[in-house]
């Protein structure tokens, strides 16, 4: 394998494990409901995000980025979707009983995590870029699908990871012992996520 593919894929992998919404909601439902809704979960931000990653290899992110309109349709639809987590992680916190877990468990976790992925405007920003500059101008359309291959497989390896490694038993008992201290610092962390989605700015991400 080429050296340069090797060092895009660490870095991409490391931004993909690094602390976001997905996997803020990846490890809170893990530690809170198991590896079941948390592989459900982390198969829904895995499509969203193979979603975005075909929208960029056909050219389309270059579209939607060129109409301002619709990255801050994402860009709102994104920020309050993760108001709404944190709102919810809040609400957890503040209850003295675990009230959170058999519903989060119930729902449609895949939905959830396709939702958060395709609602977040870096993932779109993300995808056009490492095709932009991880390929030559003279790059074929094999070498394309090929980056996205690899890059999907990547993405898939570190969402999925992140299930099972938070759902371990241990893991587990120590979020129980320490729930709503969880559940502030994942309500806060939400938040913070959504103010940040709230003021970013297209100039600001791309350069």
């Amino acid at each position: 394998m080429d050296i340069g593919l090797v060092a895009l894929l660490v870095g991409w992998m490391l931004g993909a494990a690094s602390p976001g919404p997905a996997t803020l909601a990846l490890s809170s439902t893990a530690m809170s409901s198991g590896r079941h809704p948390a592989l459900a979960l982390a198969a829904g931000i895995t499509t969203g995000s193979a979603i975005w990653g075909v929208t960029a290899a056909l050219g389309l992110s270059t579209i939607m980025l060129a109409n301002l309109w619709l990255f801050e349709i994402i860009r709102w639809i994104g920020a309050l979707y993760l108001l709404w987590l944190a709102i919810q992680a809040a609400r957890r916190a503040l209850s003295p009983q675990d009230l959170g877990a058999e519903r989060v468990a119930k729902s449609n976790q895949y939905f959830r995590g396709l939702m958060l992925h395709l609602t977040n405007p870096k993932a779109v920003i993300g995808w056009g870029s490492v095709f932009a500059i991880a390929l030559p101008p003279q790059a074929s359309q094999m070498d394309v699908w090929v980056t996205f291959s690899y890059l999907i497989t990547a993405s898939a390896l570190v969402f999925f990871g992140y299930a099972v490694v938070f759902a371990h038993a241990r893991v587990a008992t120590h979020y129980r012992a320490s729930r709503r201290w969880f559940d502030t610092a994942f309500a806060l962390l939400f938040g913070a996520a959504s103010v940040r989605f709230m003021t970013l700015r297209l100039d600001n991400t791309v350069g």
